[in-house]
């Protein structure tokens, strides 16, 4: 087990053998069950996962800034939101992210960035294998960390404005889930939606839990076109399948083996970060909803008593932000002459429309898209044309943030590169060097602490200083405003991969 560099522990491998799995799985050999078991107080976890893109999104939305990471309503990202939303019912060392290496780091640091105290734990996944497999993998390892732990498994993309009645009805679950119930959470439908999967839910109550009327789920409906959608608004009894869940560690685990006994088998059997790489090549790529809870007894509903919105595409931005009176939702250095139930967002630079009608207008430094309102859903197709040509768009933006400031790319070419690099106020870059390139600083605001070699000196603004090739450097804002500088990088290679760090406040590799 290591540990991140906010001193939260990380899960990378799958010591998911070690412990008490072995008992578990000697319980569930000799039948152990649900109706067996009185009701427990274990403690409440939290499973979020975020390992997705969100490639909907784009252009928003890129691999180094994906969709949880976003800022879509208010000051905070959707993820910082999701774990907000559980304090102080579930405390961030009680919260799992459950994402793949690459985007674990990137979250650490986005968590990072406005010096905070948010310290979840984090269970790596090798590669995406659907929701199954992530549920499973973190319940081995909570279960690991505590036998009697339940947990809620939340999406990091939901916006849910009402946290004081999210957390009431979070309290209901916990009673169903502590009883042994597997619990999912109904959102009442307010119109005929197409991109919700729904639920079927019995009329009676089984239970009524603190005022919520808890129902068994009858079925579990993909996602219906809209005659069909029209339909289940007009019987009643069917909720949007908002994706939330909770329930015991070990009594999902024992619907794993029950239904998906490959992906139990493999993960069980796990030792170590190479053992798990191997067992995910073996697991069924399919839903939680497919794999498990479709055939699983005991599965209750509780009709959700608080805004929400699946942020699932660009047209669930009406979810979220209030149109005008023309239907438009519009942001940034936009001028409109005339549209009409549109969503038009712009950047820094001037964006115009004239006469748009249901259209989907983003416009960022380096792409645009531009389509239909009922075509939201095909912008990952985008994307995945856009890695099949080799371009980059669908990688980073122009802009990046980093824990100790940012930097914006201005130009690049054969040999060379051009940036803007903001540092803030007492932060500073790591101890580094590159084999490929040189870089040459110009001071344009603020002054700039520069570690050379052995030299450490202050520029100030119009003074700059050059950092050849193979000599360790260092960049700091030692004062109490924001430092910018324009860098020039030189050399047959000038990518991000050519630092070789030696000291980091920030736990970078």
């Amino acid at each position: 087990m290591s540990r991140n560099g906010s001193g939260s522990k990380t899960a990378l491998s799958g010591a998911v053998t070690a412990g008490r799995i072995k008992p578990l799985k000697k319980a569930l050999a000799e039948g152990a069950g649900v109706r067996k078991r009185p009701a427990s107080k274990g403690k409440l976890y939290a499973a979020i996962l975020a390992g997705g893109i969100g490639s909907r999104f784009w252009p928003l939305s890129r691999e180094t800034t994906p969709k949880q990471l976003l800022k879509v309503a208010g000051d905070e990202s959707l993820l910082k939101s999701t774990i907000k939303r559980l304090s102080p019912l579930v405390p961030s060392e009680r919260v799992r992210i459950v994402t793949n290496a690459r985007q674990a780091e990137i979250i650490r640091l986005h968590l990072s960035y406005d010096g905070k105290a948010v310290n979840p734990g984090y269970v790596i996944e090798p590669t995406g294998r659907n929701t199954a497999a992530a549920i499973a993998l973190a319940a081995f390892e909570l279960y690991r960390q505590d036998p009697g732990a339940v947990m809620a498994v939340l999406p990091a993309d939901h916006i849910i404005e009402d946290g004081k009645s999210f957390r009431t009805a979070m309290k209901a679950a916990l009673q169903a889930a502590r009883e042994g119930r597997l619990v999912t959470f109904g959102i009442v439908p307010t119109h005929p939606e197409t991109g919700y999967g729904y639920i079927k839910a019995v009329p009676r109550a089984v239970k009524k839990l603190s005022g919520f009327s808890m129902r068994k789920v009858e079925k579990f409906v993909e996602k219906p076109d809209i005659r069909r959608a029209r339909q289940y608004l007009k019987e009643g009894g069917y909720f949007w399948n908002s994706g939330i869940f909770v329930w015991k560690a070990e009594r999902i685990l024992e619907e794993v083996r029950k239904h998906l006994p490959e992906t139990f088998e493999a993960l069980s059997g796990c030792k170590d970060t190479e053992s798990l790489i191997a067992a995910y090549k073996t697991i069924k790529d399919i839903s939680i909803d497919h794999g498990i809870l479709e055939k699983a007894e005991d599965v209750v509903m509780i009709p959700a008593s608080f805004p929400w919105s699946d942020m699932g595409s660009w047209s669930s931005f009406n979810a979220v932000l209030k149109p005008d009176s023309d239907g438009n939702i519009v942001r940034g250095r936009v001028v409109d002459i005339g549209s009409k139930n549109s969503i038009i967002l712009g950047s820094d630079r001037a964006v115009a429309t004239i006469g748009l009608k249901d259209m989907i207008l983003v416009d960022t430094p380096d792409a645009t898209l531009v389509c239909p309102r009922e075509r939201a859903q095909e912008v990952k197709e985008v994307v995945a044309v856009l890695k099949r040509k080799g371009y980059t768009e669908h990688e980073t933006h122009r802009t990046v943030e980093r824990p100790w400031g940012s930097y914006t790319l201005l130009e690049t070419g054969e040999g060379y590169k051009i940036k803007r690099i903001r540092v803030e106020p007492g932060r500073r870059l790591s101890l580094q060097l590159h084999h490929h390139r040189s870089e040459h600083w110009v001071v344009i605001s603020g002054t700039a602490r520069v570690q050379r070699g052995e030299e450490v000196v202050d520029i100030s603004i119009n003074q700059s200083t050059y950092i050849p090739r193979g000599v360790k450097h260092r960049l700091e804002n030692a004062s109490d405003v924001p430092l910018e500088i324009i860098e020039v990088q030189n050399g047959e290679y000038v990518e991000e991969e050519d630092i070789v760090r030696f000291e980091d406040d920030f736990q970078r590799k």
